[in-house]
């Protein structure tokens, strides 16, 4: 498993034309800083901003993974990104002169070449892992796509597809060692798809540049030649195209037995490198295709943010995703109106669960009311507010300098007294961000009954 964070030793490039977009493009790797991260760069586009190659600015996945700022956008670039990941490549600058990376013999071995002839730097740093530590998981039922991630010292995929067509049937991969495996093992295997699809595909405006020399076309029709006619008329192919005794258009040799399903693991790696940092776990993936992947890689991304979130502000064994010392390090309130004690779950820019424990000790209970004391309802709604300044830790940066200044509350509703011995449970969710400026919708819970909810609209400044 590589250890330490890599970099090219020298600049090297690529020339062909793009998958879907069919415009010729070069690709050029250059080597960076540690730290730098993958970044792509539309060279062709006048000030282009770098797009870091992470889930934030996926843009589509319609038949691969396109990510993009404004108008810089690059399609495909999952071939380019699971060379990289396999060659522990984390840091590298990719300029292109068009829209999307050439599609060469669609595999990921034309950009493992030349990465592997410029050489590679290793760096003194240590990579960052994402260590999962429990089971989670990603279904798509009506498609029967299952994708589990499950707790591993070493990263691993685990692949199954199996469709209705003799000549792929079910077929099975495991990657045990990327280090040792990818090159040799996996980085060779193109991408396929069936005959049924190209018109379809073509329809849609994409495959523009694709054809039987850059993909393994399955055959799954029962028109036979004449069919194969019409899709050779529809593609502009000029070479000549015959349906296979293989159920292989043109009966093109695999590379591997099994070539298919190590393109399919071939993709999940390169959308796993969405994450923003490799990762160390098992991947056990069913019938997955891009659409599924990045939506696990959300979820990864999602707890990867939460892990380094803690490991900044809490320094505490329990089970709490943030205690109170953790608490203090963000928010600015102190005694007495620091009104949250905990936080149990944060999902970040997403969702967040906080707790307050609500005892006789509280100074307001001094005077509201002697005798029948209540927590006042504007302190709930405070309270509230404050769990809603932790929902934004991840919304902006230097969290630990900043301020929150409500703008709005709105349908307030108190349904239940609080009183000393309850326990308050924040469940509150961010509805938009936009410009240093959020909405967000607050419930609060003693044990399961509903005691006060709101609706927040707040600015953000400096302290």
């Amino acid at each position: 498993m590589y250890k330490n964070k890599r970099t090219i030793t020298r600049e090297t490039s690529l020339s062909g034309m793009g998958l879907h977009t069919g415009e010729g493009s070069t690709i050029t790797f250059k080597p960076t800083d540690v730290d730098h991260g993958i970044k792509f760069k539309r060279a062709d586009l006048p000030d282009s901003e770098l797009i870091p190659a992470d889930i934030d600015h996926v843009i589509d996945i319609s038949r691969g993974t396109t990510i993009g700022i404004g108008e810089a956008v690059v399609h495909t670039v999952e071939h380019v990104l699971a060379a990289l990941t396999g060659l522990g490549i984390d840091n590298v600058l990719i300029e292109l002169s068009g829209p999307e990376p050439p599609v060469c013999d669609g595999s990921a071995k034309p950009f493992v070449d030349i990465l592997q002839a410029a050489g590679f730097r290793d760096f003194d740093e240590e990579k960052e892992y994402l260590e999962v530590d429990k089971a989670m998981s990603y279904s798509e039922p009506d498609r029967k796509v299952d994708i589990v991630v499950t707790p591993s010292d070493d990263f691993r995929i685990t692949f199954m597809i199996d469709y209705a067509n003799p000549a792929l049937g079910t077929q099975y991969t495991s990657l045990v060692d990327l280090e040792k495996e990818f090159a040799q093992e996996f980085a060779a295997a193109r991408t396929f798809c069936f005959l049924s699809e190209v018109e379809m595909l073509k329809g849609q405006g994409l495959i523009k540049g694709g054809g039987i020399d850059n993909a393994i076309v399955i055959y799954d029709s029962n028109g036979g030649q004449i069919e194969v006619d019409r899709i050779r008329k529809a593609l502009n192919l000029k070479d000549e195209a015959f349906v296979g005794k293989t159920g292989i258009i043109n009966d093109i040799p695999l590379r591997f037995y099994n070539e298919p399903v190590r393109h399919k693991a071939l993709d999940l790696l390169g959308d796993l490198t969405l994450i923003g940092v490799p990762i160390k776990g098992h991947i056990l993936a069913a019938r997955s295709g891009h659409k599924a992947n990045v939506e696990l890689v959300k979820k990864l991304r999602s707890l990867y943010q939460k892990k380094k979130i803690a490991s900044k502000y809490s320094q505490s064994s329990s089970k709490a995703f943030l205690d109170i010392n953790g608490i203090m390090k963000i928010m600015p309130h102190r005694y007495p109106f620091l009104l949250i004690d905990r936080i149990l779950d944060l999902d970040p820019g997403k969702s967040v669960v906080a707790i307050k424990n609500v005892t006789i000790n509280e100074p307001f209970f001094n005077g509201h009311f002697p005798g029948h004391p209540i927590m006042p309802g504007v302190l709930v709604v405070e309270a509230m507010a404050q769990a809603g300044g932790i929902l934004l830790l991840n919304a902006i940066e230097n969290p630990e300098e900043k301020v929150v200044y409500f703008m709005s509350i709105d349908g307030v509703k108190f349904r239940k007294p609080v009183v000393p011995g309850d326990q308050l449970r924040f469940e509150l969710e961010m509805i938009s961000f936009r410009r240093g400026t959020c909405r967000m919708e607050a419930k609060t819970y003693v044990g399961d009954t509903l005691v006060t909810q709101a609706k927040f609209m707040a600015a953000i400044i400096d302290r």
